[in-house]
């Protein structure tokens, strides 16, 4: 597993605990900055699953 699989999951999950709390508190500027680092990590995750599936296909 790549280690921008890995980042990206966890920038996710940090991003949603931002966005929620930012939601809780009616902070919109926390909840902007929560999605925003949210739809990061889920590219940064895809990155990784790509390079993933380029080092599997090229291994075989």
């Amino acid at each position: 597993m790549d280690s921008d699989r890995i980042a990206g999951a966890a920038k996710q999950v940090k991003g949603a605990v931002k966005e929620t709390i930012g939601k809780v508190t009616g902070d919109t500027k926390t909840q902007a900055e929560g999605a925003a680092e949210k739809a990061a990590g889920k590219v940064q995750s895809s990155v990784g699953g790509a390079k993933d599936a380029v080092r599997d296909a090229t291994n075989t």
